[in-house]
């Protein structure tokens, strides 16, 4: 697959909230906040796929991704947009918020990649540069990572698309490529170029992608938003479900405008 597909539900004129996928998981994991600010009125838009399940050239670029989800946009006719990413995506977001002022009113990052180095969770390079899993606590190490509490916060139903999705060869060497291009990405060049409003809101016990390089860095920066997920791990908006939605509303209050 070459491109994002798109769930998009139109509001009140505002710029759109605009959710992007993550690395393996599809843009399920918004559910909470996507329809609680679509029925607060907003337009908001989520990407249906997950990176890993994109072309192996588009995954393996933060600057191809970012093209591709505002083409998902553009296909919904979602002009200026907040957008909103974890992990992979989080960069994506850093990306086009400097690349694209022209569309990204504000944007909203949790658990980015591309300050410290890849956590332990199973999984392991092959000589073809592909991705597998290895171990049969796989899975269960996975969850670890992810989630603060230990137990998975995904239905069955979503774990096991997760699953068959990682089992083909293809969204494997997807995922390698995108782990890749997190290596590779200049942030701190990155941040220099945001001028939007900058919202990052983290898990306290994330272990994909630890907080505490990404406080020191952001120190630097004090009109962008910080806000500490307490009892969370790599996914405060599924684990936090409604904290995270209500920092949410109220940074798109502040950065989209009202109706027009």
């Amino acid at each position: 697959m070459h491109e994002f597909t798109a769930e998009h539900l139109p509001g009140d004129g505002r710029p759109a909230v605009v959710f992007m996928s993550a690395l393996f998981a599809g843009g399920w994991i918004w559910d909470h906040p996507f329809h609680a600010l679509a029925a607060d009125g907003l337009p908001v838009l989520r990407t249906n796929e997950a990176v890993c399940a994109l072309d192996r050239q588009v995954a393996g670029s933060v600057e191809r991704l970012g093209d591709a989800f505002l083409r998902a946009c553009d296909r919904a006719g979602v002009g200026e947009a907040v957008i909103c990413a974890n992990s992979l995506g989080g960069l994506v977001a850093i990306d086009l918020a400097g690349r694209r002022p022209d569309r990204v009113r504000g944007i909203v990052v949790s658990g980015a990649p591309g300050l410290t180095a890849d956590p332990d969770v199973g999984l392991s390079f092959d000589r073809r540069g592909s991705v597998r899993p290895f171990g049969d606590d796989f899975g269960e190490r996975m969850v670890a990572a992810l989630f603060h509490s230990g137990r998975s916060h995904f239905a069955p139903e979503r774990m096991a698309e997760a699953g068959a999705l990682l089992r083909r060869p293809e969204a494997m060497v997807s995922m390698a490529r995108s782990l890749k291009a997190t290596r590779r990405y200049q942030v701190r060049a990155a941040l220099e170029r945001v001028s939007c409003p900058a919202s990052f809101v983290w898990g306290r016990h994330d272990r994909m992608t630890p907080v505490g390089p990404w406080l020191e860095l952001l120190s630097a920066y004090p009109r962008h938003e910080v806000l500490v997920v307490e009892d969370s791990g790599h996914i405060p908006m599924v684990e936090r479900a409604e904290e995270y939605t209500a920092a949410l509303r109220g940074f798109v209050a502040r950065c989209a405008g009202a109706p027009v």
